[in-house]
């Protein structure tokens, strides 16, 4: 099985932006569960717009380096190929934005990550990368903010998940929910792990607050576990 990893680059945050960077990292899946992790990819795209200078705090890419790069659609037609299996991001809902992937699975790495390790100080990919001890080619994990190295980490976060037990269909599971959260972000609980709340609480989240769709998926979820234990 063939899992592609992939990060965008791009102008700004959708839907007022165009790609300017695709990256990709396969992970092979033999029949004995063994993982290999080929060498990442990255491509620049030309976004047809010029290079906000917010963006390119983030990137550093300039006009100057996107000049004559392929059209975005090309390198979208690189990356959906027929033998891929399924496609993975660590932020998937941005990924999703610019590409579906067709029919395919997608896992999100991020979505995995809180539910495996809620007490990682935080969820992004250099954070889990270095609380979960992953050790890579440093040289292929950098820069940070570029789409091949960011691909090459996220692919090695997958793997340990992998390893930690989850299942394809877990993960393919998780990331179609909204996120199970890891800790409260807001009011008098802030900072507390969700299984410490108390269950009046949880349930107002659930039925009468105006709270986001991850709030209340892991206040029902943290509710249901009080009411099986009680």
């Amino acid at each position: 099985m063939l899992l592609r990893v992939i990060d965008f680059e791009s102008t700004g945050m959708p839907p007022d932006a165009a790609l300017c960077e695709i990256g990709w990292c396969d992970v092979r899946i033999d029949a004995d569960g063994s993982s290999e992790i080929d060498p990442p990819v990255g491509m620049l795209v030309n976004p047809g717009r010029p290079m906000p200078p917010e963006a390119r705090a983030i990137h550093h890419i300039s006009d100057g380096d996107l000049v004559g790069a392929p059209s975005i659609d090309r390198g979208l037609i690189v990356l959906n190929q027929p033998f891929v299996d399924v496609f993975v991001a660590h932020h998937m809902a941005f990924e999703r934005e610019f590409f579906t992937g067709g029919q395919k699975n997608w896992i999100c790495t991020l979505k995995v990550g809180r539910r495996l390790w809620p007490e990682s100080p935080s969820h992004s990919n250099q954070c889990l990368r270095y609380f979960l001890g992953i050790e890579c080619d440093h040289a292929l994990a950098m820069p940070v903010h570029r789409a091949a190295p960011d691909a090459y980490v996220t692919a090695h976060i997958l793997v340990r998940a992998f390893e930690a037990g989850a299942s394809l269909a877990d993960m393919i599971a998780w990331s179609s929910a909204p996120s199970l959260l890891p800790r409260v972000t807001f009011g008098k609980h802030r900072g507390q792990a969700w299984s410490e709340l108390p269950g009046d609480y949880l349930s107002w989240l659930v039925n009468k607050s105006d709270m986001d769709a991850d709030t209340k998926f892991t206040a029902k979820h943290w509710l249901e576990q009080k009411r099986r234990l009680a």
